[in-house]
């Protein structure tokens, strides 16, 4: 049950990350903004070949730029790792695990999308499945070398 409320409580918390506009991690006072839906915003004004959604970044490489990506990957790679614990046990686990996250990483992107002050990429949902990967990766090394 614990197992489920915590993966529970991460996934509201990306969620609420995600509908926060002009987020800065830098900034703990923009971590309440109130979301304002882009109502003109389309699903397939967002997945449009050469919409917003399938360029790079339009802002610098800066620290907040860095902070962030740091953040989709940790924050995704310990979501990999729950969804990994909740699942049964199977010899497909960790590929079910990684299947799941990339899937809710894409639709936490396409979100972000319809958020004014916010931008939903591709490129993220790469970041937050090879943060997802890395970390599933490192556990199933962790658990070789344990049993040797």
């Amino acid at each position: 049950m614990l197992k489920r409320m915590v993966i529970i409580l991460l996934l509201f918390s990306i969620f609420y990350f995600s509908h926060t506009p002009h987020l800065k991690v830098t900034d703990p006072t923009s971590w309440r903004n109130s979301s304002v839906w882009d109502h003109s915003a389309t699903l397939w004004s967002i997945l449009q070949p050469g919409s917003p959604f399938f360029t790079s970044y339009t802002y610098g490489f800066d620290l907040e730029f860095i902070l962030r990506k740091i953040a989709h990957f940790s924050f995704f790679g310990v979501l990999a790792l729950l969804i990994y614990w909740n699942l049964r046990k199977s010899s497909w686990r960790y590929v079910k695990a990684w299947i799941l996250l990339a899937c809710f990483a894409f639709l936490d992107e396409l979100h972000q999308a319809f958020i004014i002050g916010r931008d939903g990429r591709i490129i993220d949902v790469a970041i937050d499945s090879f943060g997802g990967a890395l970390f599933l990766f490192l556990l199933y090394r962790y658990k070789k070398i344990s049993k040797i």
